[in-house]
């Protein structure tokens, strides 16, 4: 029964993503193209729609009351597209952007946590722990690490495939590996349903991943019932029951923040590195009355223990990437996760 509601909510998330580009979700036929029309428009939108101010600590009647005055139906399309963005990054929300033939913007600050703060170094990865014999099934790149006995796999995006048979069919490569290190560091997120794939090759017992609520009207806190969203059964599935590594960053964002979200339940999975830079509600969005195209979040996901992490989903095991071993071509995170692995 459980697996059966949690498919109905993910169709349900699934059909509210695609439908983030219709132009015309929320798109009035008779909108006037002006750029006070366009700010009033896009302004609204986001007070009656958006999930998340309480959570971003936001007073938005302020920010339109500090940005309205400068909007006049004269300015030039740069001048307006300057201020929503302005307007926009009041949230810090890497879900909320605007788009056009001119520009596009999203969240300064995600991106800035994103690379000032990276716990992952590409070239040392490459070189010494995939190393120049790996392989690459769909999605995931891996090999052989701590003298053959655990296996490592890079996955860089949810959007690149990563289905439960593509999993099955690198876990049986290594038969003997004592366990799994999942490197999604600087994974700035994709598609859902990957992560189904992957979670439905864990041990379920049925557990309790997250909740979500939808917006439901246009005041702040108006919400629609909270719904609980389990784990996937097996199915015909060998569970893959040995120690799995997953190690994040503040580079992970979207799906593989929810992804770190959910793995936390599974009795064989340690998340570990850094705090992922949150981004767990659902995006939709439509057109501006100028044509620009927009998005923000809907939903809101609540965690087990009650918390809303979208700020982010901090690890089980904090380990920072140590500079002395990057200059030794090790990656002391990895090196953790494994000799965590041999250890269990």
């Amino acid at each position: 029964m459980q697996h059966k509601n949690c498919r109905h909510i993910i169709t349900a998330l699934l059909a509210l993503t695609l439908l983030a580009g219709c132009e015309k979700i929320f798109m009035p036929r008779d909108a006037e193209a002006t750029p006070t029309a366009t700010f009033d428009y896009l302004w609204q939108q986001i007070d009656e729609r958006y999930s998340l101010f309480d959570v971003k600590e936001v007073d938005w009647n302020a920010v339109r009351d500090s940005l309205r005055p400068r909007v006049y139906d004269e300015m030039s399309d740069d001048s307006l597209f300057a201020i929503l963005k302005k307007m926009i990054n009041t949230l810090d929300d890497g879900h909320v952007d605007i788009w056009g033939n001119l520009d596009i913007a999203s969240s300064e600050q995600i991106y800035l946590q994103r690379y000032a703060n990276s716990n992952f170094d590409l070239n040392t990865v490459a070189l010494n722990y995939l190393r120049a014999d790996h392989h690459t099934t769909g999605g995931l790149v891996y090999n052989s690490i701590a003298g053959g006995q655990v296996l490592y796999i890079r996955y860089s995006s949810f959007s690149n495939p990563a289905s439960t048979a593509l999993m099955q069919t690198v876990i049986g490569r290594y038969p003997d590996a004592k366990g799994i290190v999942f490197d999604i560091r600087q994974n700035g997120g994709g598609e859902i349903q990957n992560e189904w794939n992957l979670m439905a090759l864990l041990p379920s017992q049925g557990q309790l991943l997250y909740s979500t609520q939808m917006k439901a009207g246009p005041a702040h806190d108006d919400f629609g019932p909270l719904k609980q969203v389990y784990a996937p059964d097996n199915g015909d599935n060998e569970p893959f029951a040995k120690p799995f590594v997953l190690l994040t960053d503040r580079g992970c964002y979207s799906a593989a923040s929810s992804f770190a979200l959910c793995l936390k339940s599974y009795p064989n999975v340690t998340v570990m590195g850094d705090t992922t830079a949150g981004g767990l509600a659902i995006p939709a969005g439509g057109a501006l009355p100028n044509g620009w195209n927009y998005r923000f979040g809907v939903s809101r996901t609540v965690a087990p223990d009650g918390i809303n992490y979208e700020h982010g989903v901090p690890p089980d095991q904090v380990v920072r990437l140590s500079p002395d071993a990057v200059a030794a071509g090790r990656d002391n995170i990895i090196d953790s996760a494994a000799a965590l692995i041999l250890n269990h």
